[in-house]
């Protein structure tokens, strides 16, 4: 299963791999949520690093300030490292919120779900219509099928963002019919909508 082509999500794994060693970050985004759910690969590499680690990125790769976005980026051959940092990134949730709750997850230190989710509603409704926008939309559908997906810390992560992200998520939920990237057919869809309405309605 295939959103981005193999050679360029294995670039961008391998490059996630050889950082791990040897610098500590959060992974966000979709290499994240792909560690969760087993779905879709990424091509680009999101990651929320403290004060200490962005001046050793500064030390070995050539680290660009995207003021407009309040980010740091890497260019490394066709992968984009995207670099968010405390009280100055604006993701949604607080980078010193995802420095505090990050939790260890195949290796990497991740977000739970639910705290995922809500990012990538975040993402979604900045790019929606593009082609990162598509990929938002089926992460977040993949994130929403995890058997332990708990809707009561979705509606506590959600508060951090001060939007109402549980009201987008039902009209978003409406609006959609079929995923045929994540093989789920109008039939199939409908089903899960309605067990995942009536979870939000409940919470």
């Amino acid at each position: 299963m295939a959103y981005y082509r193999d050679i360029v999500t294995q670039k961008s794994w391998e490059t996630l791999c050889v950082m791990r060693r040897d610098y500590r970050f959060i992974l966000i985004g979709g290499w994240a949520v792909w560690i969760y759910t087993k779905q879709l690969k990424s091509k680009d590499i999101d990651i929320v690093v403290d004060l200490e680690t962005l001046s050793k990125l500064k030390n070995n790769f050539t680290v660009t300030k995207n003021s407009r976005l309040h980010k740091y980026e890497i260019i490394k051959e066709d992968v984009q490292i995207d670099i968010y940092v405390p009280f100055w990134s604006h993701i949604g949730i607080p980078c010193e919120e995802i420095l505090a709750k990050a939790q260890p997850v195949g290796g990497f230190r991740l977000l739970p779900p639910e705290a995922l989710l809500t990012l990538k509603q975040i993402a979604f409704l900045a790019r929606a219509g593009s082609s990162k926008g598509r990929k938002d939309m089926l992460d977040m559908i993949s994130l929403l099928k995890l058997q332990e997906f708990n809707w009561v810390h979705y509606r506590e992560f959600a508060a951090l963002t001060k939007q109402d992200l549980p009201a987008f998520l039902k009209e978003f939920l409406a609006a959609n019919v079929q995923m045929p990237e994540l093989n789920l057919n109008s039939h199939q869809f409908a089903r899960l909508k309605k067990k995942w309405l009536s979870c939000l309605h409940e919470v």
